[in-house]
């Protein structure tokens, strides 16, 4: 069977990786990829946003599986346009339609979902340009710190948590005002902050019956010991040490099977990638936000931790048989870093030659591709903030991170960055 993965990321480049290790998997495209995503999959020069000319290529290639990897695509409303083609009734489309991507598309959607069912999340209110002085008020007799959300994609950057009112008041006055995220900031969500440490929770789910894959923890901040600006991630690490069977109870009990409940209850058809965002408060789960897809470098992360044959899990969830699909999980400690263009999450340079890249990876790590493209001159250039992510595999986390460490020091170019400390905040709960 031929399949479509739509994206350019590390997650897609993943994705194309775990994919093409199936036997039921033919030819692999990948639209539009990067310069990883060439070495295991056939690139496809069409953007994620361009729907009618995705479609027809699937038609063309008899495409029978379409994985959508980001969000933008889910949130404008692929699944839907794939859905309503005659032509195309028989391919099986991995991702939400456009309801259920509301989940990641609107903060305020999906804080009033997890109200309305009950789900533990922080307390908040939402405000607009309109109600801008009425925000200031509320800021003025809210405790800090706070957290300030752009209600719509913000590619993982529209969340201040400020640390007192002036900071606060800036980042209002930037989302509401200056309009910093553009039309996803004509919405600010503004909510407690809970004290805890975050987690990364995934299923893939049809909206009745589910598979929960491994857990990870990312790495938002730029900086060391989580300082500075916030990024698309740094890094990832599964398992997470605190996460035990009793914890991940929890989770199912209180926040996964009252969602999906919710979606039913509220007639929101879903099939595909659920993320949740975690905080454990004191041993007990709130939901920071829902992601529609599986988040980016967690992939990197959960991928090679799953044994089984993805294109099977896939499959089950087109037949709706994932309440019998059997997930085997690889008891090894995964960590990746993701190696960065200089200047990023702000001003970067893109163009920068790789080196590094045509040697052999240390054992047990692997190297997948996200900002990065092939040169005229057969060269491998960054094209992105978040460039390359390495991942190591080992016994422990520590070993995992000592391989992921040695495969990113190998690999170079001008300006290049990354954080050596991903998982220092896990140590304490390491035996």
């Amino acid at each position: 069977m031929n399949v479509l993965i739509i994206g350019a990321g590390g997650r897609e480049h993943a994705l194309a990786w775990k994919i093409s290790q199936s036997p039921y998997a033919d030819k692999i495209y990948v639209a539009p990829g990067n310069a990883g995503t060439a070495q295991v999959a056939t690139n496809i020069d069409i953007a994620t946003h361009n729907f009618e000319e995705l479609a027809k290529f699937v038609t063309d290639y008899n495409v029978m599986m379409v994985v959508i990897g980001p969000e933008d695509p889910l949130v404008g409303g692929i699944s839907d346009y794939f859905a309503e083609q005659e032509f195309l009734q028989h391919v099986l489309v991995v991702g939400p339609r456009k309801a259920g991507a509301q989940l990641e598309g609107s903060k305020d959607f999906s804080k009033l979902f997890m109200q309305k069912h009950g789900i533990p999340t922080a307390r908040y209110q939402t405000f607009t340009s309109s109600t801008f002085e009425q925000a200031l008020a509320y800021l003025q007799q809210h405790s800090f710190p706070v957290v300030l959300k752009a209600d719509g994609l913000a590619a993982g950057k529209g969340v201040v948590i400020a640390q007192n009112y002036q900071e606060a008041q800036e980042a209002l006055h930037q989302m509401l005002r200056q309009q910093k995220f553009g039309s996803a900031g004509d919405k600010v969500v503004i909510e407690e902050f809970l004290q805890g440490i975050e987690l990364s929770a995934f299923i893939l789910t049809d909206g009745q019956e589910y598979v929960l894959l491994p857990e990870a923890k990312d790495y938002k901040r730029i900086g060391e010991a989580d300082a500075g600006l916030n990024t698309g991630g740094m890094g990832a690490v599964s398992p997470v040490p605190f996460a035990d069977a009793a914890f991940m109870d929890k989770v199912r009990a209180r926040v996964i099977e009252p969602t999906l409940h919710g979606l039913q209850q509220d007639g929101i058809p879903y099939s595909g990638f659920l993320f949740i965002g975690l905080m454990n408060c004191k041993g007990d789960p709130y939901v920071i936000e829902y992601n529609v897809r599986l988040g980016d470098p967690e992939t990197e992360a959960i991928l090679p931790r799953i044994k089984s044959d993805l294109f099977e899990l896939f499959k089950a969830l087109h037949d709706h048989e994932l309440g019998a699909f059997q997930l085997e999980v690889d008891p090894r400690s995964a960590t990746t870093i993701f190696l960065v263009a200089g200047g990023y999450p702000e001003n970067y340079e893109k163009g920068k030659v790789i080196q590094g890249l045509e040697k052999p990876l240390p054992a047990d790590t692997l190297c997948f591709h996200a900002g990065t493209k092939q040169s005229a001159e057969n060269q491998v250039t960054t094209n992105g903030g978040r460039v390359i992510a390495v991942t190591g595999l080992g016994q422990t986390m520590h070993t995992a991170l000592t391989n992921a460490n040695a495969a990113a020091a190998q690999i170079t170019w001008e300006g290049r960055y990354y954080r050596q400390d991903i998982g220092f905040d896990l140590k304490q709960y390491l035996n």
